[in-house]
């Protein structure tokens, strides 16, 4: 079942962003508390949104962490997915390929011409899946991004 998330959610989401960090080698990276994550999903001003998937008992064996982006070329909103992840015991039962129905369908529905996520490179089992669902990567473009200090940097001029 995939379902909307609700501010209860919020310590299993910050619990399995954990987990797909430990995965992608990066937990000494993720400095997102869960008052982040509910200021993010549920204050005043929501700027991402989650969906919750969970199996034939009701307990949650993966998310999508997702937010608007914009084309100037399409003239339209569209979704960025910024975290999907199934627990690995829970991978293979159609929970991630669920959750990537559920944001199709919303793209589909509002009339956003586009869905995407980055991918890690060595991340095969990944990419594979994602290929045998119809996506293709978009090679001719380079990721770039600005932390820390040359962001502070930068900003500061």
């Amino acid at each position: 079942m995939i379902r909307s998330a609700a501010p209860a959610d919020v310590p299993v989401i910050h619990a399995m962003i954990r987990d797909l960090a430990e995965y992608e080698k990066a937990l000494h990276e993720v400095r997102a508390t869960e008052e982040h994550l509910r200021e993010a999903l549920f204050g005043e001003r929501p700027a991402a949104y989650a969906h919750i998937a969970e199996d034939e008992e009701g307990e949650v064996v993966g998310f999508a962490l997702w937010f608007l982006n914009f084309s100037t070329w399409r003239g339209v909103h569209g979704i960025y997915l910024e975290d999907l992840y199934v627990r690995p015991e829970a991978r293979g039962g159609g929970h991630g390929k669920a959750l990537l129905r559920e944001l199709a369908r919303i793209c589909v529905e509002r009339g956003y011409e586009r869905l995407e996520w980055s991918v890690l490179n060595w991340n095969t089992p990944s990419i594979n899946f994602y290929k045998a669902l119809g996506a293709r990567p978009q090679d001719e473009w380079t990721v770039y991004r600005l932390t820390d200090e040359a962001l502070a940097e930068l900003g500061a001029r």
